[in-house]
């Protein structure tokens, strides 16, 4: 009996040994299909779709050959009342994305076909440069390396405030480092013919994901009521929104700035 104990045991040794191997196997291949793989594949998409919109920029204004009108800065915003219109609710803003804002097309390689961007976000501090598509969905915008656009809120330029999301890790993670910009950095936002550039004036670090104010044509955090975080008085802002601590999503880092400058953006086809 003791050499047949022995063997069973051995046996089952070897069995759990194998089974940690794979597990352990699947477990990396996971972590790199993550952490490495879809930053890669969302990086080239957004990259593309960067190059490919300036592009066509510049051959609509070589073809127009007139100067571009600026976005309206007073009035409603684009896409009427915003999103959410009162102090209550989950906002969903970050990179676990929203139930909202998804484009069209059936399943995800419908919503990639039919991804659309409208402008480039640059913040010069960080060596940011990624597209903005609407919509907030992790499925629909945001896993495709693109910046979100919350449905409702103002377009660039636009009195009120273009509120937009983004990954904080994976999936070209464009608000990776979101945590070092500073009061006073510059985010240019880039649309057809014009550059919008926006001054950070308030962080809040981290918030609730229901904290939905944040998002409101006046943003502020009902949470942290502080006069220091956000604005109480109409104008052109703009608010960042990304997953905070890194690699979770239980809270929520917000960003705001004010429309400081515009200018027309200069062409760069045959330069």
């Amino acid at each position: 009996m003791g050499p047949r104990w022995l063997w069973g045991l051995r046996r089952g040794l070897i069995l759990f040994g194998e089974l940690a191997v794979t597990l352990g196997l699947v477990t990396v291949l996971l972590a790199t299909y993550e952490l490495w793989w879809t930053n890669r594949v969302a990086e080239a998409n957004a990259s593309g779709a960067v190059s490919a919109l300036e592009h066509q920029w510049d051959q609509q204004a070589q073809r127009s050959g007139t100067a571009p009108t600026p976005a309206p800065t007073s009035g409603a915003s684009a896409g009427g009342a915003p999103a959410r219109a009162s102090g209550g609710g989950s906002w969903d803003a970050g990179a676990a994305g929203g139930s909202g804002g998804s484009v069209g097309g059936t399943g995800i390689n419908g919503m990639a076909r039919d991804l659309t961007a409208f402008a480039v976000v640059r913040i010069p501090a960080l060596g940011l440069v990624f597209p903005v598509a609407q919509g907030v969905d992790k499925y629909a915008v945001l896993n495709h390396g693109y910046i979100g656009h919350y449905p409702g809120t103002a377009m660039p330029g636009q009195e009120g405030n273009f509120a937009i999301a983004g990954h904080r890790n994976t999936h070209g993670e464009p608000f990776r480092h979101l945590d070092r910009i500073s009061v006073g950095d510059a985010v240019i936002v880039e649309v057809s013919g014009w550059d919008y550039v926006y001054r950070v004036d308030s962080i809040l670090p981290q918030t609730e994901p229901s904290d939905g104010t944040v998002v409101l044509p006046e943003p502020y955090s009902t949470d942290h009521p502080s006069s220091r975080y956000g604005y109480r008085t109409p104008g052109r802002y703009i608010t960042l929104t990304t997953c905070t601590p890194a690699f979770t999503s239980l809270y929520r880092m917000v960003v705001w700035g004010r429309l400081v400058g515009q200018q027309p953006r200069p062409a760069t086809v045959g330069a």
